[in-house]
């Protein structure tokens, strides 16, 4: 039933290699002059050289002819050339519909009971090929005189597949753009070369481990030392290499015949989704376009002291590959890629996603979703597959990676990148579900990431978020190795009390609720190959992950224009979940420009969370539905308490929040090895904070070093707010026990260590009774409940009266209190006050000009009637004077 394709059908062309190390050009001269592009017959000898000269001494007229022949031959070979080439094919792509609506496939999704069987005997009775049973009854079908892209369904298709008694349910497939993330070198740069093996080594100080892989002292991120690199060497050091953990590489093919990774290729880990065979070698072509899966392979699995190379961080696991980018890709396509061989393949590693442009919103479809799913709950003999995914690489374009709804999953570990010099690089997205961060590619001069390559080459030039993923993937492996039992959650979990934020560089740190370091751009820091096998050798699992829903009521919001509205839901109860690990926030909305818009999200602890900052390239009129904002910075904080929701609108036009809710994802106990610890590792702790982009975040009674309290962040126009308690599914209010009273507190938790209700004269503060809300927050009285609770001020207020930008009482040392009116009182910073006065002056200024210019203009047209009307008056006088004397 397997078809081989052509080009971007998804299939092998014709005639090129599946493998081996000759170029794709030695090929097609050992075809007999084969266009070393297409791999298509051999072009008439006059396109030759030789055919062209030999042509030319045939006599004058013949030379005219042959030459001009010569000429239109070549041009012909060219246009087929760039017809088939990546970059015009990719222009090609980008003309398909945005987000996951593009064109019609051959492909369809068909639910069939009966089995294999049945489908195979339905399938051949409609003209379809069956390419296989992707989950239990749902089978991916393909029709042999379907075309491969059709702006137009097939309906006639669906109704004929539905007439079957056995058929549930049939699903033409659409294509979803599906984009590398790497960047191609420029060619002749020298930075690629064959694996020699041997080869001289530059001088440089001892190392604990030394390989005799070329390329092994060039591994910068591996070897420096000095809290500079992942720790990996400690690990080795004890003997893990990732032994016994399966890894596969979700991408373009990988060449298992590469000497440095051929002896850890692993058949049960691979698979071609597009050719739909076994063997996932890439497609080879002129520019190496099909590189890509090849290069992340290495990195995680290249064999270690074979003189060949380089040095994967596991390189004692096994790999594979799956070939699924090089073709069509459809929701079909990445749910069998995801869900290949879920009891063999420990870990899956993905280095591409939706469009980092700054415009696209677009994540799993509904097959997709259903193999991460049944991934976590049922791979790895119920420990769950773990997946790793690289966070886009839309930094130029300003995109977010909380609109990638791959990174921003509960079921990944999105990981980031670092440069050299422990920099933001130039193409990194930061958002809000950003797990941790390993090295890569920065600024031009700073160097890039070692492994191997196609045509058995090695390559010191892996670059972007796609060359951090696999790195995360080995590490992963090696705490696999230490601990076969750990679950997918385990796996975060350890990421996150293990990675370390220092040296790593920007302006965004913040110490969290339980007084974690935590960055937008970092995660939670560089991982720590070392410190996660130590810690997974000990590590007792998580318990039972619990999810709690708490709604806001369904009531449209108008978010206007230059200004921003404030929200809160106050929680008192959720059913099994007292420490955090995910928390989403799913949100709907209308807006005439997308990009305008900014989320933030700040937890009862004060962790203030981007869940969306501005995209200017996004003018889409689409909102968001539904969209499930993801955040990993209030990990081990508990939900009990008042959650704020802004949202800020740059634009000129009015938005609409239709729909919100907080999804919290946690467990009832602590998890851990380290009993009631409520500090964090002091891996993740003592940052310099620098100046923070996205707010300050303090949690109670601690500070962070070197903490900032004055960024100031003013806002334009007058937000307000919405106060009321959320609506959860299992509300339970508890009785205090004796000797409670004491403090205060009326009713607590099931758990009955969190206050609910406060006694007259007590305010209700992060489940605490206090006689005084704290600074930085004020008194009210919840609306909905009745109970006196104490919220958070505005980030610009240092006291305040309500939380909204213009109910400041008291400023920080570097602001001013700049009184509006009498009920609006602003904290701008000083900087800002001689601007403000002088664009002050500026307006009335203008204003009074602009009422001058009017009655200027006013005066000046009067004028101007009325000496046009005195003029028509006076010629019509002289014209009746002239008749009448006439």
């Amino acid at each position: 039933m397997a078809q081989d394709g052509g080009g971007q059908d998804g299939g092998r062309q014709e005639g090129l290699p599946r493998g081996g190390p000759a170029r794709p050009e030695a090929v097609a001269a050992a075809r007999g002059g084969g266009d070393p592009l297409r791999g298509g017959p051999a072009l008439p000898a006059a396109v030759t050289t030789g055919g062209c000269v030999s042509a030319l001494r045939t006599g004058a007229t013949a030379a005219s002819m042959a030459l001009r022949t010569c000429v239109l031959l070549a041009l012909l070979a060219q246009c087929l050339a760039a017809a088939s080439s990546p970059s015009l094919r990719a222009a090609e792509d980008n003309l398909l519909a945005d987000s996951g609506h593009g064109h019609f496939s051959s492909q369809w999704i068909v639910h069939i009971d009966g089995g294999p069987a049945a489908a195979d005997e339905i399938a051949a009775r409609h003209g379809f090929d069956n390419h296989g049973e992707i989950f239990e009854g749902v089978f991916h079908f393909e029709h042999k005189r379907v075309a491969k892209r059709s702006v137009d369904p097939s309906p006639h298709h669906d109704t004929r597949l539905l007439s079957e008694p056995n058929v549930k349910r049939a699903l033409q497939q659409r294509i979803r753009r599906r984009v590398k993330r790497d960047f191609l070198e420029e060619q002749g740069s020298g930075r690629t070369e064959r694996a020699a093996r041997g080869g001289p080594r530059s001088e440089r100080s001892k190392t604990p481990v030394m390989f005799n892989d070329p390329r092994w002292l060039q591994m910068w991120y591996l070897n420096r030392g000095g809290g500079l690199d992942m720790n990996v060497q400690p690990a080795w050091e004890e003997g893990y290499t990732g032994r016994g953990v399966v890894v596969t590489i979700l991408d373009d093919g990988l060449e298992k015949d590469h000497p440095d990774i051929s002896r850890n290729y692993d058949p049960q880990a691979s698979y071609d989704v597009n050719s739909h065979d076994d063997d996932p070698m890439p497609r080879y072509d002129m520019l190496d376009s099909n590189r890509h899966g090849t290069r992340c392979a290495g990195e995680v699995a290249a064999t270690a002291n074979n003189s060949i190379c380089a040095v994967g961080v596991a390189f004692g696991a096994s790999v594979g590959g799956v070939r699924m980018l090089d073709g069509d890709v459809t929701d079909a396509v990445e749910a069998r890629s995801l869900s290949l061989n879920p009891q063999h393949i420990d870990i899956y590693s993905a280095s591409w996603g939706p469009d980092d442009d700054g415009k696209t919103v677009d994540g799993p479809g509904e097959l997709a979703t259903r193999a991460f799913v049944e991934g976590i709950s049922r791979g790895r003999g119920g420990k769950g597959s773990i997946f790793v995914w690289a966070s886009g690489n839309g930094g130029r374009d300003m995109d977010n990676c909380n609109c990638d709804g791959y990174t921003n999953s509960i079921w990944t570990l999105s990981i980031s990148s670092a440069t050299e010099n422990g920099l933001v690089p130039w193409y990194s997205e930061a958002c809000s579900s950003t797990l941790a961060t390993t090295y890569s590619s920065g600024q031009t001069g700073e160097k890039q990431v070692v492994t191997i390559d196609l045509h058995h080459m090695c390559t010191s030039s892996h670059t972007g978020t796609s060359a951090s993923a696999p790195l995360a993937a080995g590490i992963c492996a090696l705490a696999l190795e230490a601990n076969r039992d750990l679950t997918w959650r385990d796996m975060q979990h350890i990421v996150v009390r293990t990675a370390r934020p220092a040296n790593l560089q920007s302006n965004d740190w913040a110490v969290n609720g339980v007084g974690r370091n935590v960055s937008h751009s970092f995660g939670y820091g560089l991982m720590d190959a070392h410190a996660m096998v130590q810690l997974a050798r000990s590590w007792k699992s998580v318990p039972d992950q619990h999810r709690c829903e708490v709604s806001a009521p369904h009531t449209d919001k108008l978010i206007p224009s230059k200004s921003q509205v404030v929200l809160q839901l106050h929680v008192k109860e959720c059913a099994g979940v007292n420490f955090l690990e995910h928390v989403q926030a799913k949100i709907s909305l209308a807006s005439s420009r997308r990009g305008d818009l900014q989320i933030h999200l700040t937890s009862p602890a004060g962790t203030r969370s981007t869940l969306l900052a501005r995209r200017p390239q996004d003018m889409s009129r689409g909102g968001f539905t539904a969209w499930p904002f993801m955040s990993v910075h209030t990990w081990g904080e508990q939900p009990f308490g008042t959650w704020q929701l802004e949202i800020h609108n740059e634009g000129r036009f009015l938005g609409t929040l239709t729909e919100w809710k907080l999804i919290l994802y946690g467990t009832e106990t602590e998890p851990g090895n380290d009993g009631d610890r409520k500090s964090p590792p002091s891996s993740n702790t003592n940052v310099n904070n620098g100046n923070r982009k996205y707010g300050v975040n303090r949690p109670v009674n601690q500070s962070s070093p070197n903490q900032d309290e004055n960024v100031v962040e003013p806002d334009i126009g007058s937000p307000w707010k919405e106060v009321h308690v959320g609506h959860t599914h299992n509300e339970v209010r508890g009785t205090t026990e004796d000797g409670i009273s004491s403090s205060g507190c009326l009713s607590q938790d099931s758990s009955h260590r969190y206050c609910l209700e406060c006694a007259p004269n007590l305010w209700l503060w992060q489940g605490q009774c206090e006689e005084k809300c704290p600074n930085r927050t004020y008194s009210t009285i919840d609306p909905a409940s009745h109970i006196s609770v104490c919220s958070w001020c505005h980030y610009s207020c240092k006291y305040c009266v309500g939380p909204n930008d213009y109910e400041c009482s008291a400023c920080f040392g570097d602001a001013t209190l700049y009184q509006m009116s009498t009920a609006e009182k602003f904290c701008y910073p000083k900087v800002l006050l001689p601007a403000m006065d002088t664009a002050a002056w500026y307006q009335k200024t203008v204003i009074v000009f602009s009422i001058v210019a009017v009655l200027l203009f006013v005066l000046i047209a009067l004028f101007i009637v009325n000496v046009f009307y005195n003029g028509r008056i006076s010629n019509q006088y002289k014209i009746v004077k002239t008749s009448e004397d006439s």
